[in-house]
Order: C-alpha cells, then sequence, then structure tokens
C-alpha cells in the first residue's frame, strides 16, 4: 500500500486524560463503522508491565527502551498477547496504569512505539485512542475528539470498573491518582496530553455511555463522505 492510499484510508482520533470513557466509546464506534480499534494505552501498559516484570527501573529510559526491544507485542480479538501470554487483565491494575504514564513520559519510548500505532491504520478505517493520537500518531485525522470529564467522575467510574472487575480500590486514593496522571501527562515534554486546535471537546461528565457514543458518531457522519468509510477527505 502506497503512502498515498494510506493517508486516503479515515482515522477518527478520540484523545482525552485517564478514565474519561475514550476506550469505551472508541470500541463502541469501531464496531459500528466496521473499522479497525487501536487501544494505544494498551501499547504503554503492556511496556509498563513488561518493566516493572523485568525488574526494570520505570524512570530510567535506556532501562526500558532495552526491555521493549526484546518483548513481542500482539492483539488478537480481546486478547494482548506479550511473549504469548495473555496480559489483558494484568494491564489494568491500578499499578500498571501508573507504570504506563511513567514509560510513556520518555521521548525516544514513545517513538519507538510510534510504527506500531501507524501500522493499525487498514482500510476500511480506524478509530484510535491515546492522548496523542491527533496531535503525533495521526495527525491527518478526519475527526479529532477531545473526551474528557470532571476529575471526580472519572475516579468514580475508575472505582467501579475496579471493582467490577475485582481487583480493590479506593476512591480517594484514584482521585488523588488521576488528578497527579493529568499533571504527569499534560507536562512531559514528549508529546504531553493536550487538545488539538481542531479537536472537537466532548465533556461526558453529566452524558451516559449511550449518549457520549451517539455526540461522536453524530459529529463523524457530518463529514461528507464519512458513509462510504473510506476516501474522506
Amino acid at each position: 500500500m502506497t503512502d498515498h492510499n494510506v493517508h486516503a484510508i479515515p482515522v477518527i482520533a478520540i484523545d482525552g486524560p485517564s478514565a474519561s470513557g475514550k476506550g469505551t466509546v472508541a470500541q463502541a464506534i469501531a464496531h459500528t463503522l466496521g473499522f479497525h480499534y487501536l487501544d494505544s494505552g494498551a501499547l504503554y501498559r503492556i511496556a509498563g508491565l513488561a518493566v516493572v516484570r523485568a525488574g526494570g527501573n520505570l524512570e530510567i529510559e535506556s532501562d526500558v527502551l532495552a526491555i521493549l526491544l526484546k518483548i513481542k507485542i500482539k492483539f488478537n480479538d480481546s486478547q494482548v498477547l506479550l511473549d504469548g501470554a495473555d496480559v489483558a487483565e494484568a494491564i489494568r491494575a491500578e499499578t500498571i496504569s501508573a507504570a504506563a504514564s511513567k514509560v510513556g513520559a520518555h521521548a525516544q519510548v514513545r517513538h519507538a512505539l510510534l510504527q506500531r500505532q501507524q501500522n493499525f491504520r487498514q482500510p476500511p478505517g480506524l478509530v484510535a485512542d491515546g492522548r496523542d493520537m491527533g496531535s503525533v500518531v495521526f495527525p491527518d485525522s478526519v475527526l479529532k475528539i477531545y473526551l474528557t470529564a470532571s476529575a471526580q467522575a472519572r475516579a468514580e467510574r475508575r472505582y467501579k470498573q475496579l471493582i467490577d472487575k475485582g481487583f480493590d480500590a479506593n476512591i480517594t486514593a484514584l482521585l488523588q491518582d488521576i488528578m497527579l496522571r493529568d499533571q504527569r501527562d499534560s507536562e512531559r515534554a514528549a508529546a504531553p496530553l493536550q487538545k488539538c486546535p481542531d479537536a472537537i471537546e466532548v465533556d461526558t461528565t453529566n452524558l451516559s455511555v449511550a449518549q457520549s457514543i451517539a455526540q461522536v458518531l453524530s459529529y463523524y457522519r457530518q463529514i461528507p463522505g464519512a458513509g462510504l468509510g473510506v476516501g474522506v477527505d
């Protein structure tokens, strides 16, 4: 596939802070449109998990890179494979979530994962969620969404998510962690969390999941040619 053809494949980029609901919304939109889905955060979570398991230092870029270059990552439907083992549940633990934020602060780590992310761009289209999908990974996205919510609402959602999955959780600690991660992700030198000038902000604080999905779909369907699924300019 030529570079020109690659850029003709539409991408919907959904960025936003931790626990804003972007993963749930992005997956639903990808399913509705028949598009591929990229959970960019999963790549960083896998990297964080691999470093923790290997006993590396999350703060040292060379440590993280050395481990990252050795591991094999594969997505297979609901499975997330790290060196052949399914880690879909393991990477959702709060300790690994925090580790992902730390490894993502390293510029060379982000560069190493960039091509892996861009390879998900396949016909008929892609819905990608993360923190720098619209600003760095897919700057030519046909639609850029910045999905956000209040820190309190996000902490409550994360709490419910963890409890439902059988993890221990503390709402006060989760709120503090979310606020710290917002600050770290926004202030990092490499691809900081930011709302692109051409992104549409969707605040989901008072929206249900279904309302959030409908809102983003409505923006996409307003794009000329969006109904075709391909070749959107």
